[in-house]
């Protein structure tokens, strides 16, 4: 190993020090930098034995930063996007479905705050939430105005 060359399990614990990772994307991050074949797989291997590497540590971060801002499908797309276990992936949106009319309303709430004053509006509204991943249905209750996130209970 040259002078200036980091090693891999340096270079993946400086990726990690930034914020969580998941196996699949130090991986896809470091693929390039391996000299002998099988060298990556070690230091991941040795940092994943040691705790570094923490799939479920990942899933909650990235649920619990996104979820605010993105609905269920989005949230479900960036999680599959990091290579975790679907079956986490799956149970976490299933999780999050439960509260999505709440969290697009508060999304609808920060954005627009009033109901459309018309056609172009109501398209504008709906648009924007829809692209944040929320479920048609929640962006037709938050856009129409007809039920805030307490009224669900009807």
């Amino acid at each position: 190993m040259g002078f200036n060359q980091i090693s891999l399990k340096g270079r993946a614990l400086r990726l990690l020090s930034g914020r969580e990772h998941s196996r699949a994307e130090l991986q896809r991050k470091l693929i390039a930098h391996e000299t002998e074949p099988g060298e990556l797989t070690r230091a991941l291997d040795e940092l994943e034995a040691k705790g570094f590497i923490n799939e479920q540590r990942v899933l909650e971060s990235v649920v619990h930063q996104r979820s605010v801002k993105l609905g269920a499908s989005r949230v479900r797309q960036e999680l599959q996007a990091k290579g975790l276990n679907p079956e986490a992936v799956a149970q976490a949106v299933a999780d999050l479905q439960g509260t999505e009319q709440a969290r697009a309303h508060e999304v609808w709430r920060k954005k627009f705050g009033a109901p459309p004053r018309d056609a172009a509006e109501y398209g504008k509204q709906m648009r924007f939430l829809l692209t944040r991943g929320f479920s048609a249905e929640a962006v037709r209750r938050v856009v129409r105005g007809g039920s805030t996130p307490d009224d669900d209970e009807s």
